[in-house]
């Protein structure tokens, strides 16, 4: 059958047939290249079309820059790629004094930054066209499900659920395992200094540590075993390629972080009190549970909880708190190291905070710090906000353009495109902040600064530990100079003493 189906089908051309040899000679006549390029070599060829790629790149970076500032001519192919592998600050200043809006190209590219703090805001408040734009594999190494990913009811259920573990009276519970944490580490700050024979040491390390340290034990309390507290940190450093260990650092903190997660179930269930975020969390689910299964019972009298959540599985608990860690770290640790830095060099500032602190204690420097205190440290507050305004952890919050942008009436940022707000030249703006580069915490308290709400462009936070011990900061040459490495630090690594108080 499959025989007569073949010599049923249609018939096939005579190929010795002149009509068809003819047909087949025009139609190599046709795509024939001309006699000039037939003769040429390879290399030719591909110098020419290395040629029309640069002159394409090159065209296509000029009608996306339009009139803004940038360079006139883009860098063929790569743009500024190695610059961006180890990148100056005060490159960034130039930019952003370039113009309201400027740009660069980095391979394929285009990327907008503003230095405006009107059009900043226009970025942040436009979800219609942009969204926050995080390196290319942080959807890899975070999770694809990670709620920071998510969109519509599945966001809204995580936002929901996290929104009461920030309350003040959920953030009292978390103080004490903070202060301890803190006692812990400017024990280890005085130990690295005494193994050091008293020499000045650079504590950036230490700083990142103790800042991951804090958020674990914030986050999970006593449920996290003490190596973790390590090993998170510093398995950064071993030496594999950055993606791969990156990934497999991010599984094994999101195992331990699960792990957590269904202890402090086990812990809520027999009634134990929150001390930590997870506590808080699972208690708000536990109260939530009660009462759905009141009203399956048939309850009509059960009151409904103030926030009513769904049960979130230890995955996706832990999974949502290494966003929270994934996100904090470098902004805080910037922060711990320029707020050290900057308060050894400035006794006089040192000496208010600790009197502020002191005098909210009722004189006994071992109270518990709780959050009725912070309401009387007026100064303490300002120094954290002018350390905050001076070296800001965030200098630019990157989002990519998902159409069309017309950010001014003149420009448009193409689709496609990465758009930066940038945070540094709102905060130092000698109009907003007179003599911006002076850090002057009483332009908080008896000047206009809390008025400027349009320039306070800040992303991040700070504690203080003013009351725990002494420190000397030695200054380099290289100490005021700041190193970009993802936020702003001390290019020397902030080379301090730690001792304790007599």
């Amino acid at each position: 059958m499959a025989l007569n189906f073949i010599n049923t089908s249609v018939a096939w051309p005579d190929l010795s047939q002149p009509s068809f040899l003819s047909t087949t000679s025009k139609l190599q006549e046709a795509i024939a290249f001309p006699e000039f390029l037939s003769s040429w070599p390879i290399w030719k060829y591909a110098v020419t079309f290395i040629l029309g790629l640069v002159v394409y790149d090159q065209v296509l970076y000029i009608l996306k820059k339009g009139s803004i500032a940038g360079p006139a001519f883009k860098i063929p192919i790569t743009g500024p790629f190695i610059q961006a592998l180890h990148p100056k600050f005060e490159s960034y200043i130039a930019q952003w004094a370039s113009g309201p809006l400027s740009c660069v190209s980095v391979f394929h590219k285009f990327v907008v930054l503003t230095s405006d703090p009107d059009l900043a805001h226009k970025v942040f408040r436009s979800p219609t066209y942009t969204e926050p734009c995080l390196v290319p594999i942080a959807k890899d190494v975070i999770g694809h499900k990670a709620w920071v990913f998510l969109q519509g009811k599945a966001h809204a259920e995580y936002r929901r659920g996290l929104m009461p573990l920030f309350t003040n009276q959920a953030i009292s519970s978390y103080l004490p395992v903070q202060e301890r944490v803190l006692a812990d580490y400017f024990d280890k700050f005085v130990a690295a200094s005494e193994a050091n024979k008293g020499r000045p040491t650079a504590f950036m390390a230490l700083f990142r540590e103790i800042n991951c340290a804090l958020s674990l034990r914030t986050f999970f309390g006593d449920y996290i075993s003490p190596d973790a507290l390590v090993n998170v940190p510093l398995s950064m450093y071993i030496p594999f390629t950055k993606t791969w260990l990156g990934k497999r650092t991010a599984d094994a903190v999101n195992a331990e972080f699960a792990r957590c997660a269904g202890a402090c179930k086990a812990n809520m269930a027999t009634g134990a009190e929150p001390t930590c975020i997870v506590d808080q969390w699972v208690s708000h689910m536990r109260k939530s549970n009660e009462y759905r299964e009141k009203v399956a019972a048939g309850d009509v009298d059960a009151v409904k909880p103030s926030n009513l959540i769904r049960e979130f599985t230890n995955e996706e608990i832990g999974q949502t708190l290494f966003t929270f860690l994934f996100a904090s770290q470098d902004a805080s640790s910037s922060a711990t190291n320029w707020l050290f830095q900057v308060l050894a060099q400035r006794p006089d500032v040192l000496e208010r905070l600790r009197e502020e602190n002191l005098a909210a204690r009722g004189g006994d420097k071992t109270k518990p710090f709780d959050l009725p205190m912070l309401d009387s440290l007026t100064y303490t507050k300002a120094v954290i906000k002018e350390l905050l305004r001076h070296r800001p952890p965030v200098i630019f919050v990157p989002y990519l353009a998902t159409k069309s942008f017309p950010i001014t009436p003149d420009y448009t940022v193409p689709k496609g495109s990465m758009v930066i707000p940038s945070c540094y030249p709102a905060l130092h703006d000698p109009k907003a902040y007179p003599n911006p580069d002076h850090f002057d915490p009483d332009r908080w308290i008896t000047g206009d600064a809390e008025a400027q709400t349009k320039n306070w462009l800040v992303f991040g936070s700070e504690r203080m530990i003013a009351l725990r011990g002494d420190w000397e900061h030695h200054a380099t040459d290289d100490s005021e100079r700041i190193r970009v490495f993802a936020t702003l630090f001390p290019m020397d690594g902030c080379q301090l003493v730690f001792k304790r108080r007599s």
